[in-house]
């Protein structure tokens, strides 16, 4: 088990970042934090140490946001998502992660970037109103965000495509999106344990950093709770685009 303090200088920040991501301030977070970690652990090892800490931080965020949420969205895009960790499971070994990575970051920072054009742009202004639930397009992203949360830690670009457009309250979004990663994380569980990558070894490993993940977590959502409409959206959609140049970038080797 690494337990040099060269360990301990790349897991802590990294527990720290992806903890401000759970509890509300985004995905971008999350992806800034997890490299830290892989600098001194492989990848894999890397994801088997954070899955616990990332249920028990899940565990906190549905306390903070027990109130809010749209069962609505949750109910038309989980089918979608277990179907998409089942196929990731089914398929890991056959599809490259950096593929998908690939293609995940291209189209968010296409979304992204027609969100800050259509409302920073020459026809700033012009308000776009929120879009309806369509339950196809949430089956299709809630698929992706499944799949790309099991094969290549990229599942929050495809919830953000499908959730952010429906303009939902800050909080009520936060608290969507915290049940959804939450109960896909739970049953990530099942397919990491027949993988052989939750060991004693990596969970003792995972116990030690858990102190650092309550106050990440409960730091996030203390800033979410104060922001407006106004400010929550362009700073989401801002995570969403810095999230999706990272994934991009290691989907494509840079």
């Amino acid at each position: 088990m690494p337990m040099d303090l060269s360990f301990y200088y790349a897991a802590v920040p990294a527990v720290i970042l992806v903890g401000l991501a759970k509890g509300g301030m985004g995905d971008a977070l999350s992806l800034i934090g997890l490299p830290f970690l892989a600098l001194v652990v492989s990848p894999v090892q890397a994801a088997a140490i954070l899955l616990p800490i990332l249920i028990f931080m899940d565990m906190i965020s549905l306390v903070i946001w027990r109130k809010h949420g749209d069962w609505t969205t949750l109910k038309i895009m989980l089918p979608g998502a277990l179907f998409g960790i089942a196929l990731g499971w089914a398929t890991s070994a056959l599809v490259p992660g950096n593929v998908l990575r690939v293609v995940i970051g291209v189209v968010t920072i296409l979304f992204c970037l027609r969100y800050f054009w259509n409302n920073f742009g020459p026809a700033a202004g012009t308000h776009t109103p929120p879009h309806g639930q369509r339950p196809l397009l949430a089956t299709i992203w809630g698929s992706l965000s499944g799949y790309g949360s099991f094969v290549a830690h990229a599942g929050g670009a495809p919830f953000q495509i499908y959730a952010l457009p429906l303009q939902m309250q800050p909080r009520e979004y936060t608290g969507t999106s915290v049940r959804f990663f939450a109960i896909l994380n739970a049953v990530k569980l099942i397919p990491y344990f027949a993988l052989g990558q939750l060991d004693t070894q990596n969970l003792s490993t995972s116990a030690t950093l858990l102190p650092f993940a309550p106050l990440a977590t409960i730091a996030g959502a203390w800033c979410v709770r104060r922001m407006k409409p106004a400010v929550f959206y362009p700073f989401m959609y801002a995570m969403a685009l810095i999230a999706a140049v990272l994934i991009a970038k290691e989907g494509a080797g840079f």
